[in-house]
C-alpha cells in the first residue's frame, strides 16, 4: 500500500514540475511528503496512509494555482481583483494600448505620480514572501530596479494571500508584467528608492530556472568585496571567467558588466558624432578581401569560390583609396580581424576597429590634431553623458576618469627612449619595438611628468611599421607613424601613408611582398593621382577596457573570440 500511495504522489510531483518551476516543486512536494502523508502501523503491522485524498485534492489545488494560465489580450486592469498566473504565449495575436511605464522614470518628474495605477515589465531581481506579505524588486535594462509590494488585505483575505503565495514561486530572473498603485516610499537598496509599487495583479511574462548557472550576486561583487571576505565566516564565492563566458547572456545582466556594453555603444556614438563634425564621410569597407590587408601571417584564409581569400586584418587599404575617390575624411566602425595565437588579456582574434583617414596638407600633426579634439568628446562625453553607468561600473570596478592635455600631447620616440633610460631601464631598443612591460613603464612616467593618462607617441622606428608607412624623409630609420596609448597601453596605431608609386613599391618590396600579386589594385588607385594623407586604427575594445581600468579586454567585449573562444 505505502508503495502504490508514493508512487501516485510521484506521478502528480511529476505533473507539476513539468508545469512550474524547481522551487515550487521541492515547496509542495516537501510539505506533502512531509507533513500530509501520516504512516502509521495497525496490528498487523501494514502500512497504511490517511487523508490520502484530501492530501492529493489540496495539492491539485496548488497545481492549479501555480500553473494558473492567463490570457494576455484579456486582462482587465479596470477591475479591483487581486490576479496572477502565467501568460500564454504572446505571440503577436493582436495588438492592445496597455501602457507600460520604464522602470527608470518612477519616482521622476518625468514619470507617474504617486497615487497613480502604474503598468511596469521588469526581471525579478529578488522575491520574499513570508507570512501576509511579499516584497519584490525588478530590475529593468540591467541598471534601474524598484521595489514592488503586497501585504495581506483584510477584506479580501483568500484572494490576497494566494496572491503572496504566487508571487513567492517566482523565480528569480523570470520576466513578469506587474499592476499596482505608486506609493512614496524609502528603499536605498533600489534605484528607484522613492517609490514603490502596491501590487494588485503579477503575471509571469518569461520563466526562469530556479538553478542559474551562477548567482547574478556572487557575479555582481567587486574583486575587494571578494578578497576581504575571505578570512570572515562566510567568504564570498567568485565566478570565474569561462563560467561568464559560457553564460555571457546572464552575465551581461550583472548591472556593471550591462552598462560597459552602454559605455561601448556610448564610445562608437561619440566617435561617430566628433568626426561628423569634423566633415568626415562614414564608409564601408569589405570584409572577404584577396591577400592581406596588412601583409604578415596573422590572418584568417578561407575559400572564395576557387579563390583564396582572408577576413580584412582592416581597412586600411580601402579606406585609402577612399581618400584617391577625393573623399578626403573618411571614418569606418567594423570589425577587424587577427589571427594572433595569443592568450593575453589584452588581445582578442576579432575586435571592432574604428578607424580614420584623411587628407594632409603638409603634416600629419593635422592628424593628430582631430584624433585629439575626437578623443577629448569621447572622454568629456562619457563622463557627462554617461554618468549613470559609469557608477555602477566603478562601483565593481574601481576606476578614475582618465586624465588629457587641452593641447595634443605627443612625445617623440628619442624623448619617450630617453625618460626609460634616465628611470634606469637597461633593455631599451632605440629600433625596436616596446614591450608591454616597457610601454605601462612609460605610461607611468609620462603620467608623474604631464598628469596625463591619455598620450602620442611618434616617429617609430621604420623598421617595425607597416609597408605603407611613409619613411622620415630626415632620418630614414624612422617614419611618419604614432602610437595612441592610455593608461601606457595602446589603443591606436597610425602613419602618414606613402602616397607615391615608385616609394610604396620599394617599401612592399622591402617588406618581402610582391607589389604584382592581390595588392596591384591598392598601387594603381595611387597611380590616377591621391592627395598625402594619413590615419589611424583603433580599437573600440581596447578603448573601453583601458578607460574603464579593467582587468581583461574580454569585459569589453560582447561575445569575445579568443584562440580559444569560438563560442556562444
Amino acid at each position: 500500500m505505502f508503495f502504490l500511495s508514493f508512487a501516485t504522489n510521484s506521478l502528480l510531483v511529476h505533473a507539476l514540475s513539468r508545469a512550474t518551476r524547481r522551487s515550487t516543486v521541492r515547496s509542495l512536494a516537501g510539505r506533502t511528503l512531509n507533513h500530509r502523508f501520516k504512516f502509521y502501523s495497525d496490528s498487523r503491522g501494514d502500512n497504511k496512509i490517511r487523508k490520502f485524498h484530501s492530501s492529493c485534492s489540496h495539492l491539485r489545488n496548488d497545481i492549479s494555482e501555480v500553473n494558473n494560465k492567463i490570457d494576455y489580450f484579456k486582462v482587465n486592469d479596470l477591475n479591483d481583483k487581486y490576479e496572477f498566473g502565467i501568460y500564454n504565449t504572446i505571440a503577436s495575436q493582436q495588438q492592445i494600448n496597455r501602457k507600460y511605464v520604464n522602470v527608470e522614470d518612477l519616482g521622476t518628474p518625468n514619470g507617474p505620480k504617486v497615487g497613480d495605477k502604474v503598468w511596469v515589465r521588469g526581471r525579478v531581481s529578488s522575491v520574499r514572501a513570508k507570512g501576509n506579505a511579499c516584497f519584490i524588486v525588478l530590475r529593468s535594462k540591467g541598471l534601474y530596479t524598484v521595489q514592488g509590494l503586497h501585504f495581506k488585505d483584510k477584506e479580501n483575505v483568500e484572494d490576497s494571500k494566494k496572491l503572496i503565495k504566487y508571487a513567492g514561486s517566482i523565480a528569480c530572473e523570470s520576466i513578469v508584467d506587474i499592476f499596482g498603485t505608486l506609493s512614496s516610499a524609502e528603499v536605498k537598496s533600489c534605484s528607484q528608492g522613492n517609490v514603490e509599487i502596491q501590487i494588485q495583479k503579477i503575471f509571469v511574462v518569461s520563466n526562469a530556472p530556479v538553478q542559474l548557472p551562477f548567482l547574478l550576486e556572487d557575479a555582481a561583487r567587486s574583486q575587494e568585496e571578494i578578497d576581504n571576505s575571505q578570512n570572515s565566516e562566510r567568504p564570498f564565492a567568485g565566478v570565474s571567467q569561462d563560467l561568464r563566458l559560457n553564460n555571457r547572456w546572464l552575465d551581461l545582466r550583472v548591472p556593471a558588466n550591462n552598462a560597459i556594453m552602454r559605455i561601448r555603444s556610448g564610445v562608437s556614438m561619440l566617435f561617430r558624432e566628433a568626426l561628423l563634425n569634423e566633415g568626415f564621410v562614414e564608409i564601408n569597407s569589405p570584409k572577404l578581401i584577396s591577400g592581406e590587408s596588412e601583409g604578415g601571417a596573422e590572418v584568417f584564409r578561407t575559400s572564395y569560390f576557387g579563390q583564396s581569400a582572408s577576413l580584412a586584418q582592416s581597412p586600411q587599404l580601402y579606406k585609402q583609396m577612399a581618400i584617391s575617390a577625393d573623399l578626403d575624411k573618411v571614418f569606418e566602425i567594423g570589425p577587424v580581424f587577427r589571427a594572433e595565437n595569443s592568450n593575453t588579456r589584452r588581445h582578442l582574434c576579432e575586435f571592432t576597429g574604428l578607424d580614420i583617414e584623411m587628407a594632409i596638407n603638409s603634416h600629419y600633426n593635422e592628424v593628430l590634431e582631430v584624433a585629439h579634439r575626437m578623443f577629448r568628446h569621447i572622454f568629456n562625453g562619457l563622463e557627462n553623458k554617461f554618468a549613470t553607468e559609469l557608477s555602477i561600473i566603478r562601483e565593481q570596478y574601481p576606476s578614475s576618469p582618465v586624465k588629457f592635455t587641452e593641447k595634443p600631447l605627443i612625445i617623440h620616440w628619442d624623448e619617450g627612449m630617453k625618460l626609460l633610460k634616465d628611470a634606469g631601464f637597461k633593455d631599451v631598443d632605440e629600433y625596436g619595438d616596446l614591450s608591454t612591460s616597457l610601454e605601462l613603464s612609460l605610461g607611468s612616467l609620462i603620467k608623474e611628468k604631464y598628469d596625463a593618462d591619455f598620450y602620442i607617441l611618434d616617429q617609430y622606428p621604420s623598421a617595425i611599421r607597416p609597408f605603407y608607412t611613409m619613411v622620415n624623409q630626415t632620418n630614414p630609420l624612422f617614419s611618419n607613424s604614432y602610437d595612441m596609448f592610455i593608461r601606457g597601453q595602446e589603443i591606436c596605431s597610425g602613419a602618414q601613408r606613402c602616397h607615391e608609386v615608385d616609394t610604396l613599391i620599394e617599401r612592399i618590396k622591402e617588406k618581402g611582398m610582391d607589389p604584382n600579386g592581390p595588392i596591384q589594385f591598392y598601387i594603381d588607385s595611387f597611380r590616377h593621382g591621391v592627395s598625402p594623407h594619413a590615419g589611424a586604427g583603433i580599437g573600440l575594445d581596447r578603448v573601453v577596457f583601458l578607460y574603464l581600468g579593467l582587468d581583461n579586454v574580454r569585459k569589453a567585449s560582447m561575445f569575445p573570440r579568443d584562440p580559444g573562444r569560438l563560442i556562444p
